[in-house]
């Protein structure tokens, strides 16, 4: 499918609330520009990923694809099947990672093979996985919601988060969200955040130079779910904000968990990534559509 040539921009019914008192001169305020319709007609986009070489990587859950925009040329597909990816990443050797409905987590080879990576666990599968994000020693990070398993087949009897070292060995490091989604790190890495799209939800944990994590601890909380969804995909910035999708939009928070800044929109929003030249733009998965924004504050 390819996107329209001209690229279109609508505004849609949003709203923009600054919320509480700025964070300071080190971590300014994040502004959004207004979103800008970059491709759609697609039954249900997630997982978008900035590839290096200057592309949008995206999935299409339902269709069972990846689809790659090029800004100028628009979208085509880049991989089918697609084991009804969700969350897309890079490990540490630059490979595309994918988050699989299918309960499965893979990895694209350079032959352009997925290669599962991690399927089970203590020899019973996976859920759902969802969405991941690599520490720089390796490991990679992700959760696993019972959004695409039935209850015929699901054998976990809980909704996990787990850690795939560099080795191979897959840990559980929680397990109390009943519906665990998006998950990512602080700019430096001492943190790792985690939200649950059911309660609404976000707790964080210290996070060693090597990947380990401590105790969780409560962050914030941005509502439950709705018809609009719930909290979702999550990124941060270079100033250490979290940005995090749910059922009213984007918010925003400063890393004392103080909401900051806030968009609405009239259609449900899924997930977010960074990219652009130099990380200037925000890209947006809503449900049929994409969207990219200029930021003030790079990634």
């Amino acid at each position: 499918m390819k996107s329209k040539n001209i690229l279109l921009v609508i505004i849609l019914s949003l709203t923009i609330v600054s919320c509480g008192e700025k964070p300071g001169e080190e971590q300014p305020e994040p502004l959004l520009s207004q979103p800008e319709l970059i491709t759609d007609g697609y039954r249900f986009t997630e997982g978008p990923f900035w590839h290096p070489d200057g592309f949008l990587l995206f999935s299409d859950i339902p269709a069972n694809r990846v689809y790659k925009w090029t800004p100028g040329e628009g979208s085509d597909v880049f991989i089918e099947p697609s084991g009804n990816s969700n969350g897309i990443a890079a490990d540490t050797d630059g490979h595309i990672l994918l988050a699989q409905h299918a309960g499965t987590v893979s990895r694209l080879t350079g032959e352009g093979e997925l290669r599962i990576i991690a399927d089970s666990y203590e020899g019973k599968r996976l859920n759902s996985p969802n969405d991941l994000t690599v520490h720089s020693s390796g490991s990679i990070f992700f959760t696993d919601p019972p959004f695409g398993v039935s209850e015929e087949e699901r054998e976990l009897e809980f909704s996990g988060v787990y850690k795939l070292t560099s080795s191979g060995d897959l840990q559980l490091i929680y397990d109390q969200f009943t519906h665990p989604n998006g998950i990512t790190f602080s700019p430096d890495e001492s943190r790792l955040y985690i939200n649950d799209s059911r309660t609404g939800d976000v707790i964080f944990f210290e996070t060693d130079q090597d990947g380990n994590t401590g105790n969780p601890a409560t962050f914030a909380n941005i509502g439950e779910m709705t018809e609009k969804g719930g909290a979702d995909g999550m990124k941060t910035d270079s100033a250490g904000n979290l940005y995090t999708t749910g059922p009213n939009g984007i918010l925003v928070f400063n890393n004392d968990g103080d909401l900051i800044y806030k968009t609405e929109f009239e259609e449900q929003i899924t997930n977010l990534a960074w990219g652009g030249p130099d990380g200037e733009h925000l890209f947006l998965t809503a449900s049929s559509n994409v969207y990219r924004f200029d930021v003030n504050i790079p990634e």
